[in-house]
């Protein structure tokens, strides 16, 4: 890998991750949001190899952002990062075209192995096999109906049979581990 683009919206993260590429030998172009992504990657594409995207972007999914970047540069690398994993988001995150989906807090070495390896994960491998507990189980269930609604807060909120603030304010905290 010679050049990636990082795309992530929390400067001091993306700053650091671009850093630490930067010290491994690779040039590391940096986007805050998907206009600015898109425009590197159009400007850039032939060059680029890979690309590091944040699935939460300022007021938007990267799995939008996601079929854009590869329309631009098709068989592109993407590794989706996340510090909000759910088994809904990863599947879909493959179906959509990534070669990976990694947790935050992923270190530079795993984030290159996941893109070296090319390996596609399996969707049960985001969680342990362990039985997940009932606020788990709440969280995959909620980002499930949030994916079916493409992201839609409102309809979701609908589908589940609770006010949108309340989910809102259950989307805006870390998934439980267990």
């Amino acid at each position: 890998m010679k050049r990636i683009l990082v795309v992530e919206n929390d400067e001091a993260f993306r700053h650091t991750l671009a850093r630490s590429l930067r010290r491994r030998g690779i040039e590391a172009l940096e986007a805050a949001n998907s206009e600015s992504a898109c425009r590197i990657l159009r400007e850039q594409s032939a060059s680029v190899d890979a690309c590091i995207l944040d699935l939460k972007l300022e007021g938007e999914s990267g799995l939008h952002l996601l079929p854009a970047l590869l329309a631009i540069r098709p068989g592109l690398a993407v590794v989706v990062l996340t510090g909000y994993a759910s088994i809904a988001t990863a599947v879909e995150a493959v179906k959509l075209g990534a070669v990976n989906y990694l947790s935050k807090p992923a270190d530079t070495d795993e984030i290159l192995a996941a893109l070296e390896g090319h390996a596609h994960i399996d969707a049960e491998d985001v969680l342990d096999a362990q039985p997940m507990s009932v606020d788990r189980l709440e969280w995959e269930h909620i980002q499930r109906v949030l994916t079916e609604n493409q992201g839609n807060i409102s309809e979701t909120a609908r589908a589940l049979g609770m006010h949108r603030r309340t989910l809102q304010r259950k989307l805006q905290k870390r998934p439980v581990r267990r």
